[in-house]
């Protein structure tokens, strides 16, 4: 062996004592992989805590996409990566389920929540009853009422439905300001471009521009439940123990906190 050769299988040898195996790689890399999770906007204070607190202890990141549940739906639909989908109702969650594009048996029902109304910084005329009979259209003027695109984004699907439960939908429909998703809503009324707005009661606690005027009954309207579920294209193995912890006693203090409801059992993460 000539010296050049001889030097060059001695640099390569270095090099590979120096590197660790492949495998070594993969394995480093297994259980540090983030969870993606699309969520329904109406979930992000709180599942940004939540998810920080869990990235505290296991050490794997959490990467949250907030958007109104139909687009995340599509999204799922058309092949987005990601691991877990929380919805803001069941219809979506069924649409995604009707694809075969999520594990059936770890779909739960996690969260409820109440709907109210809501008004701005420089609302005056007080509380506002919602019974029927309310002149919610004399209230708004001239104004818009912000909520949730009524044929898609789950909060103005619920809003619609209250509104038509209580007779008052055909005075409002051409008042309203449709919005993408509800944080949307929530923002076009603590800006002060809209007077009032259909929000979930936890996004009014979310932002202190905007007050509770008024709660709508709960039975004006189909029960606000979020189901949650891991996506069949999921490779990640840490996704389950992600939505097991949406379960667990520090999560539901985090939810509860934030003015949800925690209908999952307790789990014991």
């Amino acid at each position: 062996m000539t010296f050049t050769r001889r030097l060059l299988a001695r640099v390569l040898l270095g090099l590979s004592l120096a590197a660790p195996p492949l495998a070594a790689h993969a394995q480093e890399a297994g259980p540090r992989t983030p969870v993606v999770v699309f969520a329904a906007a109406s979930l992000k204070n709180a599942l940004d805590a939540v998810a920080t607190d869990w990235t505290a202890t296991s050490g794997v990141q959490v990467r949250v996409s907030y958007a109104a549940s139909s687009a995340l739906a599509k999204q799922i639909e058309q092949d987005a990566p990601a691991d877990l989908f929380i919805s803001a109702d069941a219809a979506w969650m069924d649409y995604v389920a009707a694809k075969k594009l999520i594990a059936p048996e770890s779909r739960v029902d996690l969260l409820g929540n109440r709907l109210a109304l809501v008004a701005g910084p420089d609302w005056n005329k007080g509380e506002v009853d919602l019974k029927p009979g309310a002149d919610l259209a004399g209230l708004l003027g001239d104004g818009r009422l912000a909520m949730g695109e009524v044929n898609s984004v789950p909060a103005g699907k619920y809003g619609k439905a209250a509104l038509t439960s209580l007779g008052l939908w055909d005075s409002v429909s051409a008042k309203v300001a449709g919005a993408e998703n509800v944080r949307a809503a929530l923002a076009l009324v603590s800006r002060g471009e809209a007077p009032l707005g259909i929000v979930y009661r936890t996004d009014a606690a979310a932002d202190s521009s905007v007050r509770i005027v008024g709660t709508f009954p709960a039975d004006s309207h189909p029960a606000i439940v979020y189901p949650a579920a891991m996506l069949t294209a999921s490779k990640n193995p840490n996704a389950a123990a992600f939505l097991k912890h949406l379960a667990s006693s520090q999560a539901r203090k985090t939810f509860e906190a934030a003015g949800f409801t925690v209908l999952a059992p307790l789990s014991g993460s």
